[in-house]
């Protein structure tokens, strides 16, 4: 397992953006993947995105496609969520989260589990 600490939530109002930043301790390599969940008030935690390092596939949650870019940066051990037109209903606690594996099959998001969490951070849209 790594260690992520996540950067980089706030206030914003509707149709803005935000960025979210994760930086990951300990070596990132191989099928490992980053990406993010999050987790309304009430609600299941959800997929947002993630990337897998081998190929820098990228994957997305339907809700957040055209809107959410998620990029990665391998020599720093970074990843990022650049959200844009942001809307209420993004509002949430966004966790970055990582593992060594990744699904080879869809549904990429709902059959990931990753074993490395972050402490989270608030994400709050003003509409």
């Amino acid at each position: 397992q790594v260690q992520l600490v996540e950067s980089g939530g706030g206030l914003v109002q509707a149709g803005g953006s935000l960025r979210l930043s994760c930086a990951a301790s300990g070596r990132i390599f191989g099928n490992y993947a980053m990406g993010w969940f999050r987790q309304a008030p009430g609600k299941e935690r959800e997929f947002v995105a993630a990337l897998r390092w081998s190929g820098g596939n990228k994957y997305y949650a339907d809700s957040v496609k055209g809107r959410f870019t998620i990029s990665g940066d391998n020599a720093k051990n970074t990843v990022s969520l650049q959200m844009n037109s942001l809307k209420p209903e993004d509002m949430a606690v966004y966790y970055c989260a990582a593992d060594s594996s990744f699904p080879y099959f869809p549904p990429y998001g709902s059959r990931w589990s990753p074993r490395s969490w972050g402490q989270g951070t608030q994400v709050t849209v003003s509409s």
